[in-house]
């Protein structure tokens, strides 16, 4: 935790990944972020992984160090209180749909400096999850050796489109200090994935070559990188990225001679060009096959790591989970207060800022948690309106 965005109070109605994330990250860094859910929860409330009393761990996580008002959103009058409270902020999150009780126009028509953003599925407001987009844009036809498709677990566009509502919320609040001006900020799913291939290339090398990319399985497209065996069984990645650890593999493997004769064979040189090793793996990878597998993998750590080689065992998410660099004496983990009453290393900002002290991780809130304080505070009820709410089952309280 940072305060660096102290004062900033965000609005969040929201489900799943991406707009959670995008609400997660600005809490980080000190924004005030009140999540607005339905009474007893919302859609992924109960998400998995889940503890054995049903508490979602999904949810605890996602949702650290932001304040819960718990309303009954299908009434019209938990309805108004959520309208009332975006305009009284000025700062909305959600993935709401864009039409509506939600729609931007509707609620800022008494606060138009309002800002919205909006994660969306596709630009059209069809739905869509990160799994069915990833499918849309190609991706499990290129992983893998194929032929058929390869799907990963890792919900990749939700958390690049959240860090990216986070960024935009921040760019337009920057705007309008500028201009005085509000506005709502789009966020499809699909426009974040298909812009973010376009970014790498991928829309261009396709329209170029007039053909998908080959399968390549661990390799890594354009590159010298992929998996190999030690001699203990130890299945480790190996990728180059500069001359000098190209260099240093070499010489680490004892490989000089024979590298230099593919050069000589084939009237090329590796030193200095990622696409030649890439284009030539076909004689490449035996070498290197064959030296790995001639060497324990603690032996190779040892002169990769003298060289200056990126290299990384495979392990499981276990073994990483009880890696005491990565989580037990990484800073970024603290202890937390969490509502499931499972104690774990718990994240907080991502980021190290030097000059400031590194604040603890802060527990997730219990459903409604903090009605009572947000009403109070950022509608200016009273403690007898506030209570007449609760006796009507239209606010909620954890």
């Amino acid at each position: 935790m940072y305060n660096l965005l102290t004062n900033l109070p965000v609005i969040e109605a929201s489900s799943f990944v991406a707009s959670p994330t995008a609400g997660l990250y600005l809490a980080q860094f000190g924004a005030e972020v009140i999540r607005v859910d339905q009474i007893g929860g919302g859609p992924d409330f109960r998400r998995w992984p889940v503890t054995a009393e049903n508490n979602s761990l999904y949810w605890e996580n996602l949702n650290r160090a932001k304040k819960s008002l718990a309303l009954d959103l299908t009434r019209p009058e938990g309805r108004e209180l959520l309208q009332a409270l975006v305009r009284a902020t000025g700062q909305f999150v959600t993935n709401f749909p864009a039409g509506g009780f939600l729609a931007h126009d509707t609620l800022a028509e008494d606060r138009p400096d309002l800002i919205t953003v909006r994660v969306m599925g596709w630009a059209d407001g069809t739905p869509a999850l990160d799994y069915t987009v990833n499918n849309s844009v190609g991706f499990p036809m290129l992983t893998g050796a194929g032929p058929e498709p390869v799907n990963h677990v890792l919900p990749a566009w939700d958390l690049l489109t959240g860090a990216y509502a986070a960024f935009a919320l921040l760019a337009a609040i920057q705007r309008r200090g500028a201009t005085g001006e509000g506005g709502e900020i789009r966020l499809p799913l699909s426009d974040i994935a298909i812009g973010s291939v376009a970014n790498m290339g991928g829309i261009a090398e396709m329209l170029y070559t007039g053909e998908n990319r080959p399968r390549l399985g661990n390799a890594v497209y354009g590159l010298f990188g992929r998996d190999f065996t030690t001699r203990d069984g130890q299945r480790t990645m190996i990728v180059v990225v500069t001359p000098r650890q190209w260099a240093n593999l070499i010489a680490a493997l004892n490989l000089g001679e024979a590298v230099a004769a593919v050069e000589a064979a084939r009237d090329v040189s590796f030193a200095k060009d990622d696409g030649l090793r890439f284009t030539h793996r076909d004689a490449l990878y035996p070498l290197f096959e064959r030296a790995i597998a001639s060497r324990d993998h603690a032996d190779l750590a040892t002169a990769f790591d003298a060289g200056g080689i990126v290299h990384s065992p495979y392990r499981t998410m276990l073994d990483a989970a009880n890696d005491p660099a990565l989580v037990a004496n990484n800073p970024i983990f603290g202890a937390a207060d969490n509502p499931s009453g499972f104690a774990y290393p718990a994240a907080g900002a991502f980021a190290t800022v030097p000059q400031m002290d590194r604040q603890p991780p802060r527990p997730a809130p219990r459903n409604g948690q903090h009605s009572e304080e947000v009403l109070a505070e950022r509608l200016s009820l009273s403690s007898g309106e506030i209570a007449r709410l609760i006796d009507a089952g239209i606010v909620g309280v954890g």
